[in-house]
């Protein structure tokens, strides 16, 4: 599947749903945001929300400082 990852393209296999991508990068899931096609998704839907061919995926980390 090609997919748009926060800019890049990226040709990954197997990966079928949000979660999947975040756990193929090695992301967890509690500490990022994710958008796909401009919508945000919601923390509990990441394990189901489905990904299609082309998608555009933003993935936020958040970041603390002081």
């Amino acid at each position: 599947m090609t997919l748009t990852v926060n800019g890049e393209p990226k040709v990954i296999a197997a990966v079928t749903t949000v979660g999947n991508l975040l756990d193929h990068f090695g992301v967890s899931h509690q500490t990022v945001a994710v958008m796909v096609d401009g919508v945000i998704i919601a923390r509990e839907h990441v394990g189901n929300t489905l990904l299609r061919e082309g998608a555009s995926i933003e993935i936020i980390r958040f970041v603390g400082g002081g």
